[in-house]
Parts: C-alpha cells; sequence; structure tokens
C-alpha cells in the first residue's frame, strides 16, 4: 500500500514537472491543485452524468444508484482506514486488506442481491 501511495505521489510529481517545463508554468500547490483537480473533477462529472443517465433507464435504477454510490463510499472508507493504520502504526497499511474489505461488501450485497431476487420472483408468482 505504501509503495502504491509512493508511485502515485511520483506520477503527481512527474506531472508538476512536465507542466513547469512544458508550459513554463510556475504554480504554487494551491494553484497546481485548483486546476488539477478542477479539470480532473469535471471530466469525472461528465463520465458520471453519461453513466447515470444510461442507468436511469434500468427498471432497478435506484437499487443501481445505491449501490454505486455505496461502493465509492466503502472505497473512501477502506483506504481512510488504511491510511489511518499507516498514520497511527496499529496495524499494516495493505493494498490487499483494502482489497479483502471491498470483496467483503461485494460478497454480502451479492447475497442481498440473491435474496431479494428470489422474493421479488416468489412474490410475482404468488400474485398469478
Amino acid at each position: 500500500m505504501r509503495d502504491i501511495i509512493i508511485t502515485l505521489a511520483e506520477i503527481v510529481n512527474n506531472i508538476h514537472d512536465i507542466l513547469t517545463d512544458m508550459f513554463g508554468l510556475h504554480m504554487t500547490d494551491k494553484e497546481l491543485h485548483f486546476w488539477i483537480i478542477g479539470f480532473m473533477g469535471m471530466a469525472i462529472f461528465f463520465f458520471v452524468y453519461i453513466f447515470f443517465k444510461l442507468l436511469e433507464k434500468l427498471k432497478w435504477s435506484t437499487t443501481v444508484f445505491s449501490f454505486v454510490y455505496t461502493f465509492t463510499v466503502m472505497i473512501v472508507i477502506v483506504f481512510a482506514i488504511e491510511l489511518q493504520q499507516a498514520i497511527t502504526n496499529r496495524g499494516n497499511m495493505e493494498f490487499a486488506d483494502a482489497v479483502m474489505g471491498l470483496w467483503g461488501f461485494l460478497v454480502m450485497f451479492f447475497i442481498y442481491a440473491v435474496i431479494a431476487l428470489v422474493i421479488y420472483f416468489a412474490v410475482k408468482v404468488i400474485k398469478k
């Protein structure tokens, strides 16, 4: 996990150096964050907007929206826990821990989905 964070930090630093070298931009961290996060956020927004517009056409769109939102929140929580472990030295900061935590959510959601589908189809059969 630390290696991944260090690699990501190096990538960000390289992008900063490229911007400085190519365009002669000498920005402070705040200015760099303003522009990079701003553009990145807008790119993600448009992707999510199109994705959600497609999802709303599905029969169970509320369930899908709920899953996507919950999964996103779970990713943030899992990585926050791993960072907390690194900062406090109470546990090992490992990417595998984060992945396993997310797998736990996915497995439990799959079990819920199967049970919900069984109940849904059973109610449909009983109503006929």
